[in-house]
Parts: structure tokens; sequence; C-alpha cells
């Protein structure tokens, strides 16, 4: 997983001695990667403009008026008896996703155990993912001599189950009702059929063979593609491991379902939960797009919804900018413990 490999490579004995294949010199970014987000950003923003405009004009006012005014009809007390519990909710199965890879794949570990840094992580992830990421490797690498690649391996497992988990959920709101979405969704099932036949492959591809042949650290010898360190997981992994994880998520999604639907409500948009089923999949893979304020998932609302350009902005940016910023206030309840386990008293103290 690029946004785990780059930031545990290079923590401070994250990996132990260099692993095969992976070179010795720092990988830097390109500059087009450093400015990809900011570019998605702008494109999202420009096109939020134009169309917020459009819309204030049409009802005759100033565009801060008119989305100051959506703001003002909403019951933010009811809003928040709805997100709070949700986020919650979502941080413990997030956890439990997590919990359950690493004890799969890298070391046994209690689930209150990988509260902490999973709540922390959050913190952190406010300014970057990868960062986030690379926090975990480094716990894991700190208390229990976890290598950071195959840490690396494992949030790439998890990665990689998030969008088939993604892609069932919203194949099942497709066949639900597939009249309510817009024609564009009918290219999921297809999607979901493709998807099925490459994870199939995939799973074969690592599962075949025998195990890795042992390459000594800092050794030049080729390393196959199968082989490779950061395939780790993949290679343990059997298919019931895969359909656990997208039993373990369906719980958030299911509860977004329902609760995006009731807080939609409050800002005057009307949705079936069927219709939230097809819509909140991408919404979610529209939020992992690269680019701050998760511009892209606010532009998707919009995009979704026509005709409720305001009311959609305004629900799009609360909606994910408030579910980062609370999961990171969870982290700072872990915060003291994490740092006492990673760095030590003294440290933590300090």
């Amino acid at each position: 997983m690029s946004e785990t490999e780059s930031t545990m490579q290079n923590a401070p004995g994250a990996g132990g001695a260099p692993q095969p294949g992976a070179g010795g010199a720092p990988h830097k970014s390109a500059l087009w990667q450093k400015l990809l987000p900011w570019a998605i950003t702008l494109v999202c923003f420009g096109y939020l403009y134009a169309k917020l405009s459009g819309a204030a004009a049409r009802d005759g006012m100033g565009l801060v008026e008119y989305l100051g005014g959506i703001f003002g009809r909403v019951d933010w007390v009811e809003w928040l008896a709805l997100m709070i519990p949700y986020s919650a909710f979502f941080f413990l199965v997030d956890s439990a996703v997590v919990w359950r890879v690493v004890s799969w794949f890298n070391t046994p570990i209690s689930y209150t155990g990988i509260l902490p840094i999973r709540g922390s992580s959050y913190i952190l992830s406010i300014l970057n993912e990868q960062v986030g990421k690379g926090a975990m490797g480094l716990y894991l690498y700190r208390r229990y001599g976890v290598p950071g690649w195959e840490v690396g391996s494992s949030m790439l497992f998890i990665m990689f189950c998030e969008f088939f988990y993604l892609l069932f959920w919203a194949t099942v709101g497709w066949s639900l009702r597939s009249e309510d979405l817009p024609e564009v969704f009918g290219l999921i099932p297809v999607i979901a059929v493709g998807a099925a036949l490459f994870l199939a492959g995939w799973i074969y591809f690592f599962r075949r063979g025998e195990a890795p042949t042992r390459v000594e650290p800092g050794s030049d010898a080729p390393v196959a593609f199968r082989d490779r360190p950061l395939f780790k997981s993949f290679r343990e992994a059997g298919p019931l491991h895969y359909l656990t994880i997208v039993l373990l998520r369906s719980p958030a999604l299911l509860a977004a379902v329902v609760v995006y639907t009731w807080a939609l409500d409050l800002f005057g948009v009307e949705a079936t939960m069927v219709q939230m089923l097809g819509y909140l999949p991408v919404i979610f893979f529209g939020a992992a797009t690269p680019g701050p304020m998760r511009s892209v998932a606010i532009t998707l609302w919009v995009v979704l919804f026509p005709g409720n350009e305001g009311e959609m902005a305004a629900f799009g940016f609360v909606q994910h900018n408030f579910f980062i910023f609370f999961n990171a206030a969870i982290g700072l309840l872990f915060l003291r413990r994490a740092n006492r386990e990673l760095f030590g008293e003294a440290d933590a103290a300090a």
C-alpha cells in the first residue's frame, strides 16, 4: 500500500534490517505526486463554486447569504445526536478490523490493545493519512517487534478488502432499486462481475506454490512479485479471511446508510435508504481520493443530487469533516496511553 510503505520504511526502526528488493536510498516523491491532491481539490472547488453561485443567483441571493440560510435551517442538536454515536461506532468497527488482521498476519494482540494506537492514529490522519498509518507501524514494531513491511502488508490487505466490501454493498443497493439510481450506476454489476473474477485469480496467484525463498537482507538478488515482503498477508490469506473482513466492515456501512439518510433529511433533502445504499459506497471511494477536506466526496454529493446544490455541498462538507475531527477527538482519549506504551513513561510525562 503506497500510503503505508513510504512512512514505515523510513520510520526509525520500523522495519529492522533492510528489506529484500527495497533498496537503500530513501524514496522521494515526484513533483506531480505532491501537486496532484491540490490539483484535484482546485478542480472540485471550482466546480462547486460554479454550481453554488448559479443556485444562489437563481434565488436572488449572494453566495454567503445563500449558504448561511441553508446552515441556519438545520437542527444541529438532532444532527449531533446522529453523528456522535455513529462516529464512535465506526471507531469500534474500524479497530476490530485492524485487530483481526494484525492478529492473523503479524502478532497476537487483544482488541483493547489495538484501541489506543488506532484512535491516536486518527489525530495524525487529519494532516496526512500516511503519517497515521505509519504511526501504527511504529507502534507495532516498538511494542511487539513487528517489521514495518509486515505491517504495511496488513494495511494493504485491509484497503484491498475495503474495495470489495464497498462494491458488494453498492451491488446490493443497485439490485434492490436500480431505477432510483443514476443511469451510470448500471455499470456497478458489470464492475462487480469483473472484480469477482479478478479476486478469484488474485487469491489463486498468491496461494499457489511454495513459501517464498528467504533472501538475505541487503542482497541484490531479484525477488518475484508474489514473494515480495509487502505481499506477506496475501500469501497467507484464504477466501475466509477476505469474507471475514467484509462481514466485520459491513455493520459500519449499514449504520452509515441509516444515519446519512436521516441526517440528509435535516438539510431538507429526501432520499430512501436503498438509494443511500447505492450512493454511499461511491461517496466513500471519493472520500479516499487524495485532496484536502475530502473535496471529491463533497463534489459527488452535489453531482448525485442535482437541484440541491447548496444543501448537498453543506451536507457533504459537515458530514465528512465532522467525522474526521470527531474521530481525532476520540484519539485524544487514548493519546496518553499510546504515548506511554510507545515512548515510555518518561517521554509521556514530558
